[in-house]
């Protein structure tokens, strides 16, 4: 559906995008996951022609798209503003692309009403756009960039102005809206959790590259790099030396699945591979601190001469603030990134 080859945009002397290669499939939902400035915007700009390429090419079908204004790209494109029209209600807001496309009035109609339905908002065309929900704006910006039917839906931080509860609850529905019209999606996000409940792939991205590509579940378990463990949220990593079956650290010898790359490297501990028990079971600890994560307890552990270390644990199993443990590790949450560099 879409290839993105040797993309490269230069506002000045920075380099917005780096030689960017990217393919979408038919009815993949790829996120493009980013801190700010990483490039990710630009990326999906250049895709639908709001931003000239200063080198490389996009495809959509096999298409070269140089030179194909906006409008006649075939792509649905919807903001985080939503930018909806207030002077129109919910169906003329909805029926604004089919109009700019000719379609008859009459399935215009059968089209608005389908969608409205599809996006959970029946029967709400003659809403004003006004008297709608944060919510509800969402879904009546999703139901218009649906309604022309385009080959490429592109969101760019669709979510983002909505409180985390309903973002949560609204991920879901958009998953499974695009999977009942089987539709091809590009998103950009700087949320993970948005991005890994929503994406059949995640591309995570720094500087103007890409760093990684995969399967949510390859990319939560295993980072490709440091700058994507920490962008993901661990701060268990530390340089380590591998030999056989264990790594040397400051933490002392943790075991490292089998197979693992040998040497100098860095290394992430995962959360989940710290596991607690007695004083004299493991690594001493001092209990610094508890963060109550809902259905768990994030536990930030103070060994003696030695980096700070994260731990997580049941509700009911949570140590108290102060209190002497001793850390073991599990070698499957134990994860060998790249090398150091020398």
């Amino acid at each position: 559906m879409l290839t993105i080859e040797d993309a490269t945009v230069r506002f000045g002397r920075r380099t917005a995008l780096d030689a960017v290669d990217l393919e979408v499939a038919d009815h993949e939902i790829v996120c493009v996951l980013g801190p700010s400035g990483s490039g990710k915007s630009t990326l999906l700009r250049a895709v639908a022609g709001l931003q000239h390429l200063d080198g490389g090419r996009v495809l959509l079908g096999g298409a070269d798209q140089a030179g194909v204004p906006v409008h006649r790209r075939g792509v649905g494109l919807m903001f985080q503003d939503h930018q909806l029209f207030p002077q129109r209600d919910v169906a003329g807001n909805v029926a604004f692309g089919l109009r700019m496309h000719g379609v008859p009035k009459a399935e215009q109609g059968r089209r608005v009403e389908e969608l409205l339905e599809l996006v959970g908002l029946p029967g709400a065309g003659k809403r004003a756009v006004a008297a709608l929900s944060g919510g509800e704006q969402q879904r009546v910006a999703l139901a218009r960039a649906l309604a022309p039917r385009p080959r490429l839906l592109m969101l760019d931080e669709p979510l983002g102005q909505l409180d985390r509860t309903l973002r949560e609850r609204l991920v879901v529905e958009l998953r499974g809206v695009f999977g009942r019209l089987g539709t091809t999606v590009l998103a950009v996000t700087h949320d993970q959790g948005e991005a890994f409940a929503l994406a059949d792939r995640v591309v995570v991205m720094r500087d103007g590259r890409i760093a990684q590509s995969g399967t949510p579940r390859e990319v939560w378990q295993r980072p490709a790099s440091e700058f994507v463990a920490r962008f993901l949220g661990f701060d268990n990593v530390v340089p380590a030396t591998v030999t056989g079956g264990t790594a040397e650290t400051s933490w002392g010898r943790i075991p490292v699945p089998a197979g693992a790359p040998q040497g100098v490297c860095r290394l992430l501990v995962r959360p989940a591979a710290v596991r607690l028990g007695p004083p004299d079971a493991g690594l001493r600890c001092v209990v610094e601190s508890l963060t109550f994560r809902g259905h768990h307890v994030a536990v930030r552990l103070r060994p003696t001469g030695a980096p700070p270390l994260e731990a997580e644990c049941g509700l009911k199993d949570a140590p108290e603030v102060g209190a002497e443990v001793g850390a073991g590790f599990a070698a499957e949450d134990v994860v060998v990134l790249a090398p150091t560099a020398g």
